[in-house]
């Protein structure tokens, strides 16, 4: 059992007697850190250079912070309000300013996106490694201590353990440090009690003897990280448009998070609940003439009658909400031949005899052994009160059958008195680790446990890839997949750029994205679908998103499947390099078309009569604007559709500071907003709450003045 602790300070000092001066500590990514047992490791060794520590993890949270006078205005209510009494860790300054001590290392496999681009120190010591990897980089590099938050409860008078948010590398690590240990290596492992935490089942519930120590005092329970969702723009809708259209009923998705996530999520509740209307949008945004087959082949138009099974590396909020709309809904069984009669439709999930026959016919060995018995008294074939016992099965009223089915009359013996009633144990999702906003973990904590079960928790070695034991199960169950990612570049070839820049600098990481992207070439009948903006803008420039070529690729061409912008879907499997670029030009802004087409032209990558079909010669934002208007009028497609923990005045705020944070960004911007401030005069009422929240509604100096005279400008271009 492990050795429990309501001392932060005496926990370390016992690792530290334990292990030595040299630390190597693994940290889960991103919700998963035990923040106050790694600060303390970090003031040891700020405090004591003979100290070598080590920090290997990933996505390291940070609140956040302002980077002029009106942003801190701005979010300091809003970030006590949103994120509470969440620690920061200490580290992740340090890393920040470059002012690590020199008895420190911190090395992060994936960076906070764009966070870490000025950091000469994060460049420097970032780790590139498939998600699927780490696990084996963290062994090599000698970890010995691993820190994780977890949840705990206490059950039939036994206290149990879950690693909850992230069982995503821990969950493939622990039978590793059992070998490793056997081998002669001492490795600790810490757990830190959240009582916030949801507790979850799958590879998450872990025994009490998976922990040497555990940290449990109610001075260490602090708010969970908690990003709010953010405003949900015609671009993300219209992407999440097309991607909705190529989701199969009956099939699997993978989502992350951010935008686009979840304006996939808000058009496959479209689809399902207002049938009719997503269809309008689909056809008035020009969906049927520029992409109308690859609808028709990827995925649907209908409602999702079977449903979905989500196989994510990331549980994001969204997957609740296809929950309770009813996409989410096809389970998924812990035993394969079960698993592809259910897909074929030959067996439902209410067991009967013809369950069994059906099962035996598929393949099912006559003689049951012991291992057969229990996987198919696991997923509810057999009754939980039947028992094995000497080649004869023990039914639920006492009698002796024996193991042997290949005779009718075992079999009817059986099914009188051995079966259960329905399939059990099947997941609507298997997650690798999550993170979402406050609602989304209260629903998890206050879900009841059999529906809690449902949503499994995985490691990424079970998720992210086909390889192993059970890969004929996994192959079963992603039927159908949908991997869909984000991307922030795409090369006219068919290479997607979305963890780093043309110089070498990481903006993310690679994560699972080559991961998803291989297992869908892989596995029969899935897609990779990558989504990215087809332009972004930046000190008032737009440029194209799509490019003839990069510095650097995440995902190299001939792993090319399909992409999707807020101008369409292009199906890139299998396509020569110039019908590569012809689909991938149809989907581009027109602003931008002519230009990439002249490149491709150029490098004699295409025919130099080839001309861009007039379909697609007006990807403009206007249009997409026009084609979305209507549905708007009617309620449809809002900024915050499932809701926010931005005030009304925070959203207008947002926007305005945003603005002029773009205006003011180069010395000539900055002179003609500031005269304009000067030349103004007069502040009207309806401004004044505005100006309230920023406390400039009173302003007490010449800096004061001037900041409520540029806000009162910006504002007035909202509110008139």
């Amino acid at each position: 059992m492990p050795q429990l602790f309501d001392d932060v300070g005496e926990c370390v000092e016992t690792t530290l007697r334990r292990l030595g001066r040299r630390i190597v500590l693994a940290l889960p990514l991103a919700l998963g850190k035990p923040v106050p047992l790694a600060n303390e490791f970090y003031r040891r060794a700020l405090r004591d250079p003979s100290l070598d520590l080590r920090i290997f993890t990933a996505l390291s949270l940070r609140k956040p912070s302002a980077s002029s006078e009106l942003e801190r205005r701005f979010l300091e209510p809003l970030v006590a309000r949103v994120f509470g009494n969440y620690p920061e860790l200490d580290y992740v300054n340090a890393v920040r300013r470059g002012s690590l001590p020199r008895n420190v290392q911190v090395i992060e496999f994936y960076l906070e996106p764009g966070a870490y681009l000025e950091s000469n120190y994060a460049q420097q010591q970032f780790l590139s490694a498939n998600y699927t990897h780490v696990g084996r980089e963290i062994l090599a590099r000698g970890v010995n201590v691993i820190g994780q938050l977890v949840a705990k409860r206490v059950f039939e008078g036994r206290a149990e353990l879950s690693l909850s948010s992230n069982p995503d590398l821990t969950a493939d690590l622990l039978p590793e440090f059992e070998r490793e240990r056997s081998a002669g290596r001492d490795i600790v492992t810490i757990g830190e009690v959240n009582r916030q935490l949801p507790f979850m089942f799958g590879a998450a519930q872990v025994p009490e003897t998976a922990f040497d120590y555990l940290l449990e005092h109610s001075r260490y329970e602090f708010d969970l990280f908690s990003p709010p969702n953010l405003a949900l723009g015609t671009t993300d809708y219209l992407i999440g448009m097309y991607a909705s259209a190529t989701v199969r009923d009956g099939g699997t998705l993978q989502l992350g998070i951010g935008e686009l996530g979840d304006a996939i999520v808000y058009c496959l509740q479209l689809r399902q609940q207002q049938n009719d209307a997503w269809r309008r949008a689909l056809d008035e945004c020009g969906a049927s003439v520029r992409c109308g087959t690859e609808i028709d082949a990827l995925g649907g138009r209908d409602p999702f009658e079977t449903g979905l099974y989500g196989c994510s590396e990331m549980f994001v909020d969204g997957f609740l909400d296809l929950y309770r709309s009813g996409v989410l809904k096809r389970r998924v069984y812990p035993h394969v031949l079960v698993q592809r009669l259910l897909d074929d439709g030959r067996i439902g999930e209410r067991v009967t005899a013809a369950t069994l026959d059906a099962l035996l016919a598929a393949g099912l060995p006559p003689l049951l052994t012991p291992a057969d018995f229990e996987s198919l008294q696991h997923c509810g074939v057999l009754h939980a009160a039947c028992r094995y016992t000497q080649g004869r099965i023990r039914t639920s009223n006492g009698d002796l059958v024996p193991a042997d089915l290949s005779t009718p009359e075992a079999r009817a013996q059986l099914s009188a008195s051995g079966l259960g009633t329905h399939l059990k144990n099947g997941a609507l999702l298997h997650g690798g680790f999550f993170l979402g906003p406050r609602g989304f973990y209260a629903a998890l904590r206050d879900m009841p446990e059999a529906e809690r079960r449902q949503f499994l928790m995985s490691g990424v070695g079970f998720i992210n890839q086909l390889y192993g034991d059970d890969q004929a199960l996994r192959i079963a169950q992603r039927r159908h997949a949908r991997f869909i990612n984000t991307t922030m570049m795409m090369t006219v070839l068919g290479a997607a750029v979305s963890d780093g820049l043309a110089d070498g600098r990481v903006v993310s990481g690679v994560g699972g994205q080559y991961n998803f992207v291989s297992m869908a070439h892989a596995l029969p009948g899935a897609h990779s679908i990558l989504c990215l903006r087809s332009t972004r803008t930046k000190s008032g420039r737009t440029t194209s998103n799509i490019v003839f070529n990069y510095g650097t690729s995440t995902i190299p061409r001939h792993l090319r499947d399909v992409v999707i912008t807020e101008y369409g879907i292009a199906e890139l499997r299998g396509k020569t390099d110039s019908e590569t670029i012809a689909a991938l030009l149809n989907i581009a802004d027109s602003r931008f078309q002519e230009e990439l087409l002249h490149a491709a032209k150029s490098a004699r990558k295409i025919a130099r009569d080839y001309r861009i079909p007039d379909a697609h010669r007006n990807n403009r934002p206007a249009a997409l604007e026009n084609a979305l208007a209507p549905h708007r009028r009617a309620g449809r497609f809002s900024e915050f559709p499932f809701g926010t923990d931005f005030t009304a005045e925070e959203i207008v705020l947002a926007k305005a500071l945003k603005r002029l944070k773009d205006r003011t960004s180069s010395l000539a911007g900055k002179a003609v907003a500031t005269t304009r401030a000067l030349l103004d005069g007069g502040t009207p009422v309806k401004l004044r709450p505005y100006l309230e929240r920023l406390q400039l509604d009173r302003p007490r100096s010449a800096q004061e003045w001037l900041l409520k005279r540029l806000v009162t400008n910006e504002l007035r271009r909202d509110l008139g």
